[in-house]
């Protein structure tokens, strides 16, 4: 774990540094590694090497203001750190499928049919859970997102009291990774979060009894963040029947979602499981239930 705070920090940094020119040694130095050991470590966790990552942001921002705003193509492609708008459009339509003016053209001629359609009907896969759902709302958003054409998002809305929560979340079965161990990992980026949010993950057996669980009681993401990357390591015995995952917001705040990703690996990875374990007496007590 804490190779991977180690990357959040850098990634905060990054977030941060964005329009400006970064080189690994940079980002390396902040880190307080070498540039060697700093990238094979970014590398790993991320599955992708610093300048992809600063790369695909950049054009990731670049796609929502093709979208949302006026700005000329050569602007936007400066204001990416690219030198000529020749190197973006490459970029861009390697990336998107589609060169940037037509990505502009398409995408705002589609755009308020596709956001009409997405308030008439829930996310694919998505629904929402949590003590007081009611309360908040859930949905996509393709102003602010991480990479690709949108995020989702996870808001309060009519919340009074600092208990009430809410979670966007899926299930599935666990056949596929009875037996091996799992990670979780995805970007979440919040605003104004006075509580509590973060991922989870649950692993159940068949008569709903927990076998692992997390939900990053011990990790908690508040107040306002940038994008940031957060994973969760749970084993999957041979037993498990569902796994339930997403992402939970108590309290008021404002929360995105962005590139949840599954993967087995291997046991040198440290699970995260929450182990809640009632406290034990040193002695019994109140025999008689006179207390």
């Amino acid at each position: 774990m804490e190779d991977e705070r180690m990357i959040q920090r850098a990634v905060e940094w990054i977030e941060e540094n964005l329009q400006r020119e970064i080189q690994l040694a940079d980002v390396a130095s902040f880190s307080g590694y070498s540039k060697f050991h700093f990238h094979r470590l970014f590398q790993s966790v991320l599955s992708m090497s610093v300048d992809q990552y600063i790369r695909t942001r950049r054009l990731a921002v670049a796609a929502v203001l093709l979208i949302h705003s006026d700005e000329r193509i050569l602007d936007i492609a400066f204001f990416a750190s690219f030198n000529s708008q020749e190197a973006f459009s490459r970029a861009f339509k390697k990336t998107y499928r589609l060169a940037p003016g037509e990505y502009r053209r398409i995408m705002r001629s589609i755009r308020f049919k596709q956001e009409e359609g997405f308030m008439m009907q829930e996310m694919k896969g998505w629904f929402l859970s949590g003590s007081h759902p009611h309360l908040y709302k859930m949905g996509i958003d393709r102003q602010v997102v991480h990479t690709g054409n949108a995020s989702g998002y996870l808001h309060s809305q009519f919340v009074t009291e600092a208990e009430e929560f809410a979670t966007m979340m899926q299930q599935f079965k666990a056949d596929k990774f009875l037996g091996k161990r799992l990670k979780l990992s995805c970007f979440i980026k919040c605003e104004d979060v006075d509580q509590f949010s973060g991922a989870w993950m649950r692993v159940d057996d068949q008569l709903g009894d927990v076998l692992q669980f997390d939900n990053m009681g011990n990790r908690p993401i508040k107040g306002t963040l940038d994008w940031n990357y957060y994973s969760i390591v749970l084993d999957v015995p041979s037993r498990s029947q569902t796994i339930s995952f997403g992402v939970l917001l108590q309290g008021k705040g404002k929360l995105w979602v962005n590139q949840f990703q599954f993967e087995e690996v291997p046991e040198t990875y440290a699970t995260t499981n929450l182990e809640i374990m009632p406290e034990l007496l040193d002695e019994p007590v109140n025999l008689s239930f006179d207390e």
